[in-house]
C-alpha cells in the first residue's frame, strides 16, 4: 500500500490560516507581547557588554548591573526627550496663528493670480489651521511615546532576562548536539539581529548629527529634538525618515514659509536616502537576511498587530520567526531563499530526468 501526504495546496491554506489565528492572537495580547520582544532585543544588543565583562572575571552581579544600567539610561532618555518635545509642541502651537493665517492670505492671493479663486479652493484653505498641523507633528511624537509607555513592565523584563541570558546562553550551546539546526537559527538570530541594531544606531547617528546641522542653519525650532527623533525612527525600515520628516518640515512651513519647508525636505532626502540607501547597506550586507519585499511586508504586518512598537520591531520579530520556523528547518532552504532573497549556498544537483538504462551485459 502506498503512502500518499497531504496535497501542497492544502498544506499551504492550513499553514495560512495559522498564520492568520497566531497573528489575531498576538495581536490580542500585544500589550504584552510587545514589552517581552523589545526587553528581548534590548538584551540581545546589549550582550557583547555582558560577554566582555564575562571574560575579563567580573562578577555575576556586575555582568547583570552594567548591561542593565546602559539600557535604562537610554530608555529614560528616549522617554525624557519625547515627552519634552511633544510638551513644547504644545506650547508652541498657538504662537504660529498670525503666521499660519498670513501664509493663506498669501497662497489665496497667489491661486488668485492664477485664475484658481474659486469657491472650493476658498473653502479648503478655509479648512486648514496651524492647530491641526500642530496635532499631526504631536501624533507622530505621541505615538512613539506610547511604545515607552510600559516602562515598568519593561524594566521588570530586562531584569529577568538579564538574570537568565548566561544561562540562556549555556543552554542553547548545550542543544547544538541534540538540535544544532535549532542552535545554530538562534545563534544566527541574536548575530543579525545585534549586528542590525549596531549598524543602524551608527548610521542613525551620523543622520541625526547632519539632520540637526542643517535645521540649525534653517533657524528651525528645536533642532536638537528633531535629531533625536530621526535617531529614533531610523530604525523603522523604509519609511522611518518619513515619519522623522513631519515636524521639522511642519515647523519650517510656519516659521520661514514654503521655502524654509521645501530647504527642509531636500535636506532629509539628501542625507538620508544617500545614506541609508547607498552607503548603509555596504555596510550592513546580509545582517538582516531579508528581501526588499519581505522587510516591507512585516513593516506592514507588525505594525498592524503591535502597533507603534510593532513598527520599530518589524526587522528583529522577522529575524526571530524566520529563525524558529524557517531556520531550524533543514528542509526548508529554499523558504529562505524566497524570504532573503538570495539562492541557497548549496543547490542540490537536478535529478537527471532520462530513466536509467539497462545494462547491455
Amino acid at each position: 500500500m502506498i503512502r500518499q501526504g497531504f496535497p501542497r495546496a492544502l498544506i499551504v491554506l492550513v499553514g495560512a490560516a495559522a498564520a492568520v489565528i497566531t497573528l489575531a492572537g498576538v495581536q490580542a495580547v500585544g500589550s504584552i507581547v510587545g514589552p517581552v520582544v523589545l526587553a528581548l532585543t534590548l538584551v540581545i544588543a546589549v550582550s557583547p557588554i555582558r560577554g566582555w565583562l564575562a571574560r575579563h572575571n567580573a562578577p555575576v552581579w556586575l555582568q547583570v548591573v552594567v548591561p542593565l544600567a546602559v539600557v535604562l539610561l537610554v530608555l529614560l532618555g528616549m522617554v525624557a526627550v519625547l515627552s519634552l518635545a511633544a510638551a513644547q509642541l504644545a506650547i508652541m502651537a498657538p504662537s504660529y496663528a498670525a503666521q499660519f493665517n498670513a501664509m493663506m492670505t498669501d497662497l489665496r492671493h497667489w491661486a488668485a493670480d492664477l485664475g484658481y479663486g474659486s469657491e472650493q479652493l476658498n473653502k479648503v484653505l478655509s479648512s486648514l489651521d496651524p492647530g491641526k498641523l500642530i496635532e499631526l507633528a504631536q501624533s507622530v511624537l505621541s505615538s512613539l511615546l506610547g511604545v515607552l509607555s510600559s516602562l515598568f513592565l519593561i524594566v521588570v523584563l530586562l531584569l529577568a532576562m538579564s538574570l537568565d541570558a548566561p544561562v540562556f546562553a549555556r543552554i542553547v550551546d548545550a542543544a547544538s548536539a541534540e538540535r544544532p539546526a535549532l542552535a545554530r537559527a538562534l545563534k544566527t538570530f541574536t548575530y543579525k539581529t545585534r549586528r542590525y541594531l549596531i549598524v543602524s544606531t551608527v548610521f542613525g547617528l551620523i543622520c541625526s548629527v547632519l539632520d540637526v546641522t542643517a535645521l540649525y542653519a534653517l533657524g528651525v525650532p528645536l533642532p536638537l529634538l528633531w535629531g533625536v527623533l530621526a535617531l529614533i525612527t531610523n530604525y523603522i525600515p523604509n519609511i522611518g525618515f518619513i515619519l522623522g520628516l513631519i515636524p521639522p518640515a511642519l515647523l519650517g512651513l510656519l516659521e520661514g514659509g514654503p521655502k524654509t519647508m521645501l530647504l527642509v525636505i531636500v535636506a532629509y532626502i539628501a542625507i538620508n536616502v544617500v545614506i541609508q540607501s547607498f552607503i548603509q547597506p555596504k555596510f550592513l550586507g546580509d545582517a538582516v537576511g531579508l528581501s526588499t519585499t519581505a522587510t516591507f511586508l512585516s513593516l506592514i504586518v507588525w505594525t498592524w498587530v503591535l502597533g507603534p512598537l510593532g513598527a520599530l520591531l518589524a526587522i528583529p520579530l522577522s529575524l526571530l520567526v524566520r529563525a524558529l520556523l524557517i531556520d531550524s528547518d533543514p528542509g526548508a532552504a529554499w523558504t529562505a531563499a524566497l524570504v532573503s532573497g538570495r539562492l541557497p549556498e548549496r543547490v542540490p544537483a537536478s535529478p537527471d530526468p532520462r530513466p536509467e538504462q539497462p545494462d547491455p551485459r
